[in-house]
This record gives structure tokens, C-alpha cells and sequence, in this order.
């Protein structure tokens, strides 16, 4: 218990530095927009989306089904919210409860010495770990090994009362539930129920590859055949309920996640396939260079025999071998008493194996059950008697370390990544378990003293050294700039990329835009690089860049429907309405097959589809406005924000003067979002032309007070009270929304005209002043800041005015019309006018 207690407690404090850290890489994903964490969402949803809140049978889902995890995060939504210390802490928590586990599972086939210590310790501290411990959405590989070793040990107690208690059949019960949860927290955790196998096999019976099926067929043995039976059957009926649930498809994955899997040569998948496991196998054994990300280029594809890498693969394949034949070979000396196999003199109790005296001693194995008697004779049933050989323990590690790994291999099936450091974290167990055996095994081998305490500090040393470099490692994991430029030298086009996301949040601008172009230099072609550095320009104004580096990114992905909907405003506010209406519609037809994350493809075609709406709206074709808005809320997903989306369409039926179909859609869009003052200004605007004014003015004052420094919301209210003759608080408003908006042109155009009306025409003179000056090619503010200087007297600049409008616009009438009655005044008083 203490060797759990100490080994927990430091797989607790090595990530304690973590509980600081920010959600980073993938939680934004799986937490942050993850619609399936809501309250509002029915708690449903999680059996029937992927990790990612994807419907798990869309052509576009990752087909990650992991609900349990899913629900975790529910739970740590529900008590605080997006607080990222809560989801850290479950994490490290669960980290350490994996950790204790796997020390007592250690201690089964070690005993209860210092190499379970060891074991326990070298688990503990593997900084293969980090990223499963420290970024959350790692908490699926952790919460998939805590249920695999509950699944495991209740399997070795069903081995252990098999034939001596009726309760065996609860334990394997229990096996097959926690083999389940596993798989439910993440895929891999079916593998348990083979690894359980290949632990009754040839650590429990241990059998020999050829007595395998002799023995099996033993009528004695007949309740490990249907052991293995039932695990067989129960692993075959998850895997395939697993299949049908996710539609009987396998995910589709992009070219950056696996270019191995879409290489057209042959000889370069397959060697690149057997060089990947040398290459994770590596990262156990030194983990010295760990990334956030190994997809694209990380590890260059093996393309010829020639690529001295296939060394490694060769090594790696032949010691793995060379491993196995040791765990599975025939002992020395080898026969069968009265059924049961006799090694070396020694009868093999219980289907365990026994050591010798010298490994016995050597190990400090203590006795851990009390003494029995029985007949009067006393009977020693000590640990060392039940403990697996060396050999058991091989072979055990080697399914630990094997197993859990195959469906990482791309052997049945390809999957979206190149190497995944959390992937390990299973496997890791039998790493260590393996390491640990063969220190032991030398300890007890040698005979000098010296040499057995160089093993143990070496071990020793092993240990302090990863723990040293998981913290180091989670330093990194301390924020997302951090993480991302320790990527740098493993990933740069993606490490690059996000990095300049960070640095976008963080205004720096500049930074963020070298970022982007580094990330665009070691890959050309990343759409989303492509977009991230358009939309950055299109923020900074530099709207001809921003243009181009969009079409580079549709042009890289054809369905990049945020890109067409950034592209679309940009020509529209730059007056090419025609292009800009074909972009929308272009966007509104991409379907949704396919795509990683079509909550936000489809969120993207509904803005288009809104903006394409406002451009017919502002040319004055309501209905053609109105048939796109519909289109929009057909298409809407659920996480979209309707509010404009239905205040929009009160405003095109209010034109359109259908008054009670514009206040349904009103109250909609305040039902959607109580607190949107564009929707509290439009119905208040509704209620006062049906006459309803006191109803009206308390929709513009609640405007004001939901944002006091919103010089729009005074405008509007401003306007109503001069509908209303209310002169001088019109007056009051106009000015005030004019100084809180003294650079919208709108606003301050709009509180001139107000001013006007009130008869404050030195006030209007000073806001048509400010009106020109923000636009000064736009005729409308020119003409009404000269009839405003001819109002006040003001005659010369009212006529430099009137002629600069009607430079920009020869053929206004009413312009003309004023400047002639301009010149008569000027005339009239003896002044010199252009004309003359």
C-alpha cells in the first residue's frame, strides 16, 4: 500500500504545476464549442455525437465515440464552466489514481519489493504522459487506462477463484463492464479484454505456445477455454456494436493528418508503417524531443530501402522478436507430473511459476499471506510461490506494450494522425513493466555486489531523469504560446500556425503576421493558414491582401466556406455587389460531406446566407431578402446565434409593411437573446408607428441602458422624441449620440439632421461639419452641410459646398436647385459668386 500511496502522490505532484495552465490545442474543440456540454443540450446528445459533438454518422466525424469522456466534461461544465483549473485538476486526479493502480497491478507480478516501487515510480514520472495529463482532452486515454486496469485486475481475481469460489463469475462480470467503460472513454480500451487473455494463457497457466491447444481442449481446463471464450465473444460483440453505431464507415482524414495513408506508393506506406511503431517506441525509451503535433511532414515518409531509418525498423523488429521467443520458450528442463508441468524440479503451483532461491532472495520478496494450518500441520503459502517467472512478466509487458498500440498502426485501419504522444499512455505500462523485469532480472543475475547496486541506480537514475523532463515538459503546457514554439523544431508549419493565432489574441499584430508567413513557407498550401493570415489583413484594413491570400485558400480547399463568407463582405462594402452576391451564393450551395467540423461549416453558410439577405435587403428587393433569410434558419445549426438572423426579418417584412409578421420576428429575436439592442430598437421603432408610444419608448430606453456608451440607441430614441414634438430632449439625444459616436458617419449624419428639425442650426452646422469631414466624397454630406451654412448665413463656404457635391453628382436637382438660390442671395447682397 505504501509503494501505491508514494507512486500516486508523485504522479500527483509532477503535474500539480498544471492546474494553472489554459486550455490549449484541441480543447477549444472539444470544450469550448462543444455544443454536447451545455445545459440546454439534452445530456442525450453525448451517445450519439462524437468527442467532438459531431452526429457520430456524419460522413465528416472523426468517429471518436468516447461518451463517458464526454460526460466529465459535462460535468466539469456544469460546476465551472469554462474555468480550465477544474478540467486540470480531474485530470491530475485521475493521473494518480491510474498510477496507483498500475503500482498494485505491478505488485501481483513483482511483489511487494522495491522493483513495484520502481515500477510504480517509472509510470509515474514518464513524460510520454504530459500531454495526456496536462491538455484535458487527453483525459480520454486516462480515463480509458483507469477502467483497463480495473478490467484487468478483476480479471486476474477471476483467474485466481476460478474453480474455488462461485464468485469468480462476479469478478469476470466486473471484467467485462470495466472493458466496456474503457472503450467508452476511448477506443483502445477494448484491447484490455486480449491482454486479460494472453495474461491467463502464459502468465496464469503458463502455457507454451504449442500446449496451447492440447491443454485448452483438456476437459480439466474447460473453464479456461470458456474464459476465453466469453472474452472473445464480449470483445467481438463491443467492437461490433462500436462498428454499427458509428454508421459501419471508417473516418475520412486529410492529406496533414496522415500523409502516409494518402501516399500512392506502395513501398512508401509500408515502410513508413513499419517505421512508425521504432518511432513511438523511441519516444518511450528517450523522450527527449516531445511536440503537440507530429502530423504532415514531423516524420518524413520512408520512400526507398535505401533510407537508413529502415535500420531502426529492422532492430526493432528483430529484438521485439527476439523478446518474444524468450517470453514463449520452452524452459530447459520440462515435464508433465500428474498434470501439472514441473520446471526445473519444481512443480508449478496454481499455474504460477516459482523462482529460485538466489532471484528469491536477491529480489526481497516478502511473504504476504499469513501462515494456514491445516491437519494440524502448519502450511507456508508465501508470495514467492505464486509469483511469475521472468519469462511470464516478458510476455505480459510485451501485450501491455503491444496490444493497446495496434489500432495506432494503421494495420486494420488508417487513422488521423502520424504519432500521438497520448496514445502511449497505455502502452507505456508494459514499457515500464518491461524495463523494470529485465533491471531485476540483471540485478538477480549478477553476483558482485557493485554491479547489482550500479543496475539499481541506474534504474534509479532513469527515474529522476524523466521526472525531471516531465516537469520541464510541463512548462511548456503552461500556455499555448509556450506549447506552440516548443513544436517548432518538430512541426514548424503547424506549430507556426498556431502560434500566430496566440499571438493574434494577444494584438500582436506584426508577430502574428510572421507567423503566419513562416507557417505558409514550410507549407504552401494550408488553407487555414491561408484564411488566418486573410482575415488578420482584413482586420487591419489591407483589404486588396486580405482578398487574395482568401482565393489562395479556397483555392486550396474549395469547401473553406469561412473563407467565401470574408471574401463576400469585403466586395460588398467595397461596392462590387454583383461578385459579392455570387460569392454568398457560391457559399450557400457547399454541402457539408466530409468536413472535420460541419457545425461550422454550416455556421458559415448561414452568415453568408444573412449577408446575402442584407445586400438584397439594402437594394431594396425585400421579398428576394426575405426567401434567403428563410433559407438561413433551414440551415442554421443549433449553436448559431439567430438574433440578427430574426431581427433582419422583421425589418424586410416592416418594409414590406406586413407589421404583424415583423413583430413576431422581433419578439423572436428578443426571445433568442433578451439583452439585443438592435432587436429592442426595430420593435421599438414597430410600436410606435402602430401607436403604441409608451410601449415604444420603454424598448429605446431599455436600448440605453443595456449600453449607455452605444451612441446609436440615443439616435434612435432621439428620432422618436422628434416624431413626438419632444424638440429639446431630441436635441439632447442627437448631441449625445454624436459625441459617443463621433467616428460613425451614420450616427453623426443622422444627429445633424435631428439638430435640424429642432431648429439648433449652429449645433446641426457643427455635426454636418464633422459628417463631411468623415466622408468626404459623399455628395449627400457636402449638399446638406452647404444648405446648412446657407441657413445660417454663411454664404461663401455654402457655395463651396453645393460645387464640390456637385462635382461628385452633376445631375442632383436639388442641389442645383439650392445653389441657384444661393446666387440670387449672393447677388442680391453685391457678394461675388463662381458663376460671375
Amino acid at each position: 500500500m505504501i509503494a501505491e500511496l508514494v507512486s500516486s502522490a508523485l504522479g500527483l505532484a509532477l503535474y500539480l504545476n498544471t492546474l494553472s495552465a489554459d486550455f490549449c490545442y484541441d480543447d477549444s474543440r472539444a470544450i469550448k464549442t462543444n455544443q454536447d456540454l451545455l445545459p440546454e443540450t439534452p445530456w442525450t446528445h453525448i451517445f450519439y455525437n462524437d468527442f467532438w459533438g459531431t452526429l457520430l454518422t456524419h460522413s465528416g466525424s472523426h468517429k471518436s465515440y468516447r461518451p463517458l469522456c464526454t460526460l466529465s466534461f459535462r460535468l466539469n461544465h456544469a460546476i465551472g464552466g469554462l474555468n480550465p483549473w477544474s478540467y486540470h485538476l480531474v485530470n491530475v486526479l485521475l493521473h494518480a489514481a491510474v498510477t496507483g493502480l498500475f503500482t498494485s497491478f505491478s505488485k501481483i507480478l513483482l511483489g511487494d519489493g522495491y522493483w513495484t516501487f520502481m515500477a510504480g515510480l517509472m509510470f509515474a514520472s514518464h513524460p510520454i504522459h504530459t500531454e495526456a495529463v496536462a491538455g484535458i482532452v487527453g483525459r480520454a486515454d486516462v480515463g480509458a487506462s483507469l477502467f483497463f486496469l480495473l478490467s484487468l485486475l478483476c480479471y486476474m481475481k477471476h483467474c485466481s477463484t476460478r474453480g474455488a469460489s462461485a464468485r469468480t463469475w462476479g469478478w469476470f462480470l466486473g471484467t467485462g463492464l470495466c472493458a466496456g467503460c474503457s472503450m467508452l472513454w476511448k477506443e483502445q480500451g477494448v484491447t484490455v479484454l486480449a491482454v486479460s487473455a494472453v495474461y491467463d494463457v502464459f502468465v496464469f497457466h503458463r502455457l507454451k505456445m504449442k500446449q496451447i491447444l492440447p491443454t485448452i481442449y483438456k476437459r480439466k481446463n474447460l473453464s479456461l477455454f470458456l474464459s476465453i471464450s466469453l472474452l472473445t465473444f464480449w470483445g467481438t460483440s463491443l467492437l461490433g456494436a462500436r462498428l454499427y453505431w458509428m454508421g459501419n464507415k471508417p473516418p475520412s482524414f486529410s492529406n496533414s493528418d496522415n500523409p502516409a495513408a494518402d501516399s500512392d506508393s506502395l513501398l512508401a506506406r509500408t515502410l513508413t508503417f513499419f517505421y512508425l511503431p521504432t518511432k513511438n517506441l523511441w519516444l518511450l525509451l528517450c523522450p527527449d524531443t516531445l511536440s503537440f503535433d507530429w502530423s504532415m511532414d514531423a516524420i518524413p515518409l520512408l520512400k526507398t530501402i535505401c533510407d537508413w531509418r529502415n535500420l531502426h525498423t529492422v532492430a526493432f523488429y528483430t529484438g521485439l522478436l527476439l523478446l518474444a521467443y524468450y517470453g514463449l520458450k520452452s524452459p530447459s528442463v520440462e515435464r508433465e507430473c500428474n498434470g501439472k508441468f514441473v520446471t526445473n524440479g519444481k512443480q508449478n503451483a496454481n499455474g504460477h511459476s516459482c523462482h529460485s532461491e538466489v532471484e528469491y532472495r536477491n529480489s526481497e520478496i516478502k511473504p504476504s499471506f499469513p501462515s494456514k494450518v491445516e491437519n494440524g500441520i502448519k502450511n507456508n503459502v508465501s508470495q514467492r510461490t505464486r509469483l511469475p517467472s521472468t519469462e511470464n512478466i516478458v510476455v505480459l509487458s510485451l501485450s501491455l506494450l503491444i496490444i493497446p498500440f495496434v489500432p495506432a498502426t494503421n494495420l486494420f485501419f488508417y487513422v488521423g494522425f502520424v504519432i500521438a504522444e497520448r496514445v502511449l499512455y497505455i502502452p507505456s505500462m508494459g514499457f515500464c513493466l518491461l524495463i523494470t523485469v529485465g533491471a531485476r532480472a540483471l540485478y538477480v543475475k549478477v553476483q558482485k555486489r557493485f554491479l547489482k547496486s550500479l543496475i539499481f541506480y541506474a534504474t534509479a537514475t532513469l527515474i529522476v531523469f524523466y521526472g525531471l523532463k516531465t516537469a520541464i515538459r510541463n512548462g511548456d503546457w503552461q500556455n499555448e504560446e509556450m506549447l506552440y514554439r516548443s513544436g517548432i523544431k518538430v512541426n514548424p508549419a503547424k506549430a507556426w500556425g498556431n502560434l500566430g493565432n496566440v499571438l493574434k489574441s494577444q494584438s500582436k499584430i506584426s508577430e502574428a503576421e510572421s507567423a503566419y508567413r513562416n507557417a505558409l513557407y514550410y507549407r504552401s498550401n494550408m488553407a487555414d493558414m491561408l484564411y488566418n493570415l486573410g482575415l488578420l489583413l482584413q482586420e487591419n484594413s489591407r483589404f486588396a491582401e486580405a482578398l487574395h491570400y482568401y482565393k489562395l485558400a479556397i483555392g486550396s480547399r474549395p469547401t473553406l466556406a469561412s473563407a467565401y463568407l470574408n471574401t463576400g463582405i469585403i466586395l460588398m462594402n467595397q461596392g462590387k455587389t454583383e461578385e459579392a452576391r455570387r460569392t454568398f451564393l457560391k457559399c450557400s450551395e457547399i454541402p457539408d460531406e466530409n468536413l472535420k467540423d460541419p457545425h461550422a461549416h454550416k455556421s458559415s453558410v448561414t452568415s453568408c446566407l444573412y449577408n446575402l439577405g442584407k445586400l438584397y435587403h439594402e437594394q431594396g428587393h425585400y421579398e428576394d431578402a426575405l426567401s434567403v433569410y428563410k433559407e438561413a434558419i433551414q440551415k442554421m445549426p443549433r449553436q448559431f446565434a439567430p438574433q440578427s438572423l430574426y431581427n433582419m426579418m422583421g425589418e424586410a417584412y416592416m418594409r414590406l409593411s406586413k407589421l404583424p409578421e415583423a413583430e413576431h420576428w422581433y419578439m423572436e429575436s428578443l426571445r433568442s437573446k433578451t439583452d439585443h439592442i438592435p432587436a429592442h430598437l426595430t420593435y421599438g421603432k414597430l410600436l410606435a408607428l402602430t401607436g403604441r408610444k409608451s410601449e415604444a419608448e420603454k424598448f429605446f430606453l431599455k436600448a440605453i441602458e443595456l449600453d449607455p456608451t452605444k451612441g446609436n440607441c440615443y439616435m434612435h430614441y432621439g428620432q422618436f422624441l422628434l416624431e413626438e414634438a419632444r424638440l429639446i430632449e431630441a436635441a439632447e439625444m442627437a448631441k449625445k449620440a454624436a459625441e459617443l459616436d463621433s467616428t460613425e458617419f451614420d450616427v453623426v449624419f443622422n444627429a445633424a439632421h435631428m439638430l435640424r428639425q429642432a431648429s439648433l442650426n449652429e449645433a446641426a452646422e457643427k455635426y454636418y461639419d464633422l459628417a463631411a469631414k468623415l466622408r468626404p466624397n459623399y455628395p449627400a454630406a457636402l449638399m446638406n452641410l452647404g444648405a446648412i451654412l446657407h441657413l445660417n448665413g454663411r454664404l461663401q463656404k455654402a457655395e463651396a459646398n453645393y460645387l464640390r457635391a456637385l462635382r461628385l453628382k452633376p445631375d442632383d436637382i436639388i442641389t442645383q436647385s439650392n445653389l441657384r438660390k444661393l446666387w440670387n442671395i449672393m447677388e442680391k447682397q453685391g457678394l461675388k459668386t463662381s458663376k460671375t
